[in-house]
């Protein structure tokens, strides 16, 4: 798909162009390091990364904006004194126009939608993880409308390059209510052979409780995702949070079928105004496989500092790591 990626980058240099002389502009950046040791491993992992970004903005007048931004990732990773990992590509590229009801972007992008925090069945576009302190994900190339029609109502459409290089679209609504957020969205390969359903649900009153139910359809195999999750905050110090999440999978491959049940359970406590500590365990309960991870951060102005252990019961082994993150 060089044409399309061509086509995407034309018109942002394009735009670029427009806004050069605006005001205002903004450099910012992404910068991490860290050390990490594993049980099983004699050397130590070390891993840097640094993302710098651009991003400018034009006012059209009338609430009407065109604003732009450029993002590289770079990054390396070794063990011990090896280079094992050299990573290299744009992070994000992309043009949009946006009033006060309407927002088209057009580049490589984040989009993510649905309640999920851990065990995230429409985690269809991004990689988002509790656990990653940067915060990051991929980024996929597409066109995205939303358009606002009220204050209770959204509607998204997209258009993107899915791995296979080929074109897909999608589209999902939203809905606010008194009885909790709703969401409903598909997204369909051009040629049919893969199509998913995605229906979404959060409702916060005493606890907060959500749901993301979703079905695949893909030539000769279906699967069907569905993950529930509530949270509540215990009044204790300065209040603790509590969640949990299940995911069950069902999967038919032809006259096979297969099912699979995951839970995650998280809890976190602020200390004081600049420290937290995370914990979440997950369990798979079918293979009989725990997984904890444990982190305290200490966040101030540019930097943290956040402080790893994972606990793998019968996983490759235990791991202690320690990043240090500096945003400008």
């Amino acid at each position: 798909m060089l044409g399309s990626q061509f086509l995407i980058r034309a018109v942002i240099l394009f735009s670029l162009n427009i806004i050069a002389f605006a005001q205002p502009y903004s450099i910012k950046g992404q910068f991490w390091a860290s050390r990490m040791s594993i049980e099983t491993k004699t050397d130590i992992i070390t891993e840097i990364g640094y993302i710098p970004t651009v991003s400018a903005y034009y006012d059209l007048q009338n609430g009407r904006i065109i604003d732009l931004e450029w993002a590289y990732r770079t990054g390396r990773s070794y063990s011990g004194s090896t280079l094992t990992l050299k990573n290299t590509n744009h992070h994000r590229y992309w043009v949009r126009y946006s009033s006060s009801n309407l927002e088209a972007r057009l580049g490589l992008q984040k989009i993510v939608f649905g309640p999920a925090k851990i065990l995230r069945s429409l985690a269809w576009f991004d990689t988002i993880d509790p656990e990653d302190p940067i915060a990051q994900t991929d980024g996929v190339e597409a066109f995205r409308l939303r358009f606002f029609p009220s204050n209770s109502l959204a509607l998204w459409t997209w258009i993107m390059k899915d791995v296979s290089d080929t074109l897909s679209f999608g589209v999902r609504g939203e809905l606010s209510t008194s009885f909790g957020e709703w969401g409903f969205t598909l997204h369909q390969d051009t040629d049919v052979s893969n199509t998913q359903v995605g229906i979404d649900f959060r409702y916060d009153g005493f606890i907060g409780f959500w749901n993301e139910s979703v079905m695949i359809k893909s030539d000769n195999i279906e699967i069907d995702r569905i993950t529930v999750g509530a949270d509540y905050t215990l009044p204790i110090a300065s209040g603790v949070l509590i969640m949990t999440e299940s995911m069950f999978i069902f999967s038919k491959q032809n006259t096979t079928t297969s099912d699979q049940t995951f839970t995650a359970f998280m809890a976190s406590l602020p200390v004081g105004m600049f420290h937290n500590v995370m914990l979440i365990s997950r369990l798979d309960w079918d293979e009989n496989n725990t997984y904890n991870y444990l982190r305290w951060s200490s966040t101030y102005d540019n930097f943290s500092i956040n402080c790893m252990a994972s606990i793998n019961l019968n996983e490759v082994g235990n791991s202690f790591q320690l990043m240090f993150i500096y945003n400008h």
